[in-house]
């Protein structure tokens, strides 16, 4: 009987392990009642306790055999999920990065389609304007796509591509936009806080073309100003709080989320002289021994 026992432990041990679970649970049952309970009747004169104890003695097998078979099952389980979970925060990753490099460039398009409906009834002839800038807003969006799917590989962009954000974003409305860069504020943003600060700037410019009503100008600033790094973006036009979409949209709750996800705090404030978001970061520990502290805050103006 002792080999047998031992043989029906193996093979709980790989029921456990391979075995679809229910199946598993319950061919374990059973065999651990069969492991159990096979030593009873070799005992006809024991008291029911002295039965009950022989028998959860001889459960230890089938015990440890659930442990050997199941333990790893149990980690391969929690590696699938792991598995899961970071595919689901990438793919979560990319809509926000869709939304927040590519959104920017269609709004500026429906700007440019509505300018030129706007003028088509009177001047056919002047939408012809707006309809190239149409097509070159297109070819912008489509180098967005492109530029989206390479930042998955490629390292986050930096302080030269959100200068090159606004000169676009100018280039293809009627706002005015210019940017000032501090001296010493390349240095002192890390990577992952200078993404955040290319993506916060796209989508305050985004909210500029949809919600600030009669802007005329929208300044974009990034000082250094000790261990901190600040970002302003001002216009001058009637704001009112950006309203949630339904769907798509990451928003600015969830910039909020990602800038404090950085250790840093974003403020917003609509007043009589437009509508001003306000992010400021902490600088990294690899920031430039020549910046200067309160130092001049436009060194650089696109």
């Amino acid at each position: 009987l002792c080999p047998g026992t031992c043989l029906l432990v193996l093979v709980q041990a790989a029921a456990y392990r391979w075995a679809p679970r229910r199946v598993a649970l319950a061919g374990g049952a059973v065999a651990a009642a069969a492991t159990a309970l096979w030593t009873v009747p070799l005992l006809p004169d024991a008291s029911f306790f002295e039965a009950a104890g022989v028998a959860a003695f001889w459960c230890l097998p089938s015990v440890g055999a659930a442990a050997v078979g199941g333990y790893p099952r149990l980690m391969d389980r929690r590696r699938a999920r792991a598995v899961r979970d970071a595919e689901r925060a990438e793919q979560l990753r990319l809509a926000h990065d869709l939304h927040d490099f590519v959104a920017h460039d269609i709004s500026g398009i429906v700007a440019q389609a509505q300018a030129a409906r706007f003028v088509a009834g009177r001047d056919p002839a002047a939408a012809l304007p707006a309809l190239e800038r149409i097509e070159r807003a297109g070819l912008t969006a489509l180098a967005s796509l492109d530029r989206t799917v390479g930042a998955l590989r490629e390292p986050p962009p930096g302080t030269a591509h959100v200068a090159d954000l606004v000169r676009r974003f100018e280039a293809e409305g009627r706002v005015r936009a210019r940017i000032g860069i501090s001296d010493g504020v390349e240095g002192a943003l890390s990577r992952e806080a200078a993404a955040t600060v290319h993506r916060v700037v796209t989508e305050a410019l985004t909210n500029v073309r949809r919600h600030a009503i009669g802007a005329t100008r929208v300044d974009v600033r990034l000082t250094l100003d000790g261990g901190t790094v600040r970002l302003t973006v001002a216009d001058d036009g009637a704001s009112a709080m950006p309203r949630p979409r339904e769907r798509g949209g990451t928003g600015l709750i969830a910039l909020a989320e990602r800038v404090r996800a950085t250790g840093g705090d974003l403020r917003t404030a609509a007043g009589p002289d437009g509508w001003t978001l306000t992010v400021t970061l902490p600088a990294s520990l690899a920031s430039s021994p020549t910046a200067v502290p309160g130092g001049p805050p436009l060194e650089k103006t696109v």
